[in-house]
């Protein structure tokens, strides 16, 4: 029963507290990054945009980094719907993404260094090869340096060059939450297009079929995927996600990927267009936002090196609902990556 006692013992702690005055361990940890002037903290709409607010090395230096937001404005590779080249500017203005995990009780930014060092620096905004190009030059980069690379498209043919970068000394597997299984052919003399990046990733070398999990697949295309079944992809349909439950489909994923290195791919058309209509080759019947996040938090503690969140358009979406989900997305893969860098500092 609440009393006099416990009133007079809540007075005496918070009746003259700031709410910068937090008392709780875990609670304490998040305020002290964001109060660094008492009560006072940074308006979230002020200041320059950034992806989660990370701090912005425009310059792309690496020097004491551990994980590297980077943005992928290019968008030359989609068959249908254009826009994605928008999707980093759209989500670097979305104000209010973490610091604070609740469900992992994750703080990222407090365990690890990460910046957002800019968009990749294309030679031609016209050119699918040479963009492609440019983008694994520059993840090369970020990996050659021991940095986590984290990419914001752009349409889902950013996710080759990003895996022949990652995956260049050897093979990783892949977590693939979308409504397509993206392992198409040629189409028009091009395999360079945003329905194919992984077919062509594990005929180069660089992506493990055997360690490849497809969440969230349906729509009318599957006759354009046969390569998921042929190379030992698994496949889980979206219906599926339902019918086997949240905690089967991340029990599931997590035992095709091991414990070996794991990239993890989200497009944002995985969900339903009721949650994000805001992207190129919207499928009806897809995930919900918790479902999609429920399924991202279940990876906890896998061995991420690293990640991207793709197919934003956000001019299909007046209420910038496709963006807010995106820069959760990808604070979420920030925080997977943060555990895993952890976890690596302690082998």
């Amino acid at each position: 029963m609440f009393d006099a006692d416990k009133l007079a013992a809540l007075r005496a702690r918070y009746a003259n507290a700031t709410g910068s005055d937090i008392f709780d361990p875990t609670f304490k940890r998040v305020a002290d990054l964001v109060f660094k002037e008492g009560d006072k903290r940074p308006a979230p709409y002020a200041g320059v945009p950034t992806l989660l607010r990370a701090p912005y090395r425009p310059d792309r230096d690496l020097s004491d980094l551990d994980i590297a937001l980077l943005g992928v404005p290019m968008d030359l590779g989609v068959t249908h719907r254009s826009g994605a080249r928008f999707g980093p500017k759209a989500i670097r203005n979305v104000e209010r993404i973490g610091p604070y995990e609740h469900v992992l009780k994750a703080v990222p930014a407090g365990d690890v260094r990460v910046a957002d060092i800019g968009d990749v620096p294309f030679r031609s905004r016209f050119d699918l090869a040479a963009s492609h190009e440019d983008i694994e030059t520059c993840v090369a980069r970020i990996v050659a340096a021991g940095v986590v690379p984290l990419s914001v498209g752009g349409d889902h043919s950013i996710s080759l060059p990003v895996l022949r970068a990652v995956g260049r000394d050897r093979p990783v597997g892949l977590i693939h939450i979308d409504a397509h299984c993206d392992t198409s052919g040629s189409f028009e003399d091009c395999k360079f297009h945003h329905g194919g990046p992984f077919r062509q990733a594990v005929l180069d070398g660089v992506l493990d079929p055997e360690r490849t999990i497809q969440i969230g697949i349906r729509g009318n295309s599957e006759f354009l995927w046969e390569f998921s079944y042929a190379s030992g992809m698994t496949v889980i349909h979206a219906e599926e996600v339902d019918r086997m439950g949240l905690e089967a489909v991340i029990k599931q994923a997590r035992a095709i990927t091991g414990d070996g290195p794991t990239y993890v791919t989200f497009d944002v058309d995985s969900l339903d267009p009721a949650f994000a209509p805001g992207t190129g080759t919207p499928e009806v019947g897809g995930l919900t936002s918790s479902q999609a996040l429920a399924i991202l938090r279940g990876l906890i503690g896998h061995d991420i090196v690293g990640g991207d969140v793709v197919e934003v358009a956000p001019q299909y979406d007046p209420t910038t609902n496709t963006a807010q989900i995106a820069a959760q997305v990808l604070f979420e893969l920030l925080c997977l990556s943060a555990a895993a860098v952890q976890k690596r500092r302690r082998i």
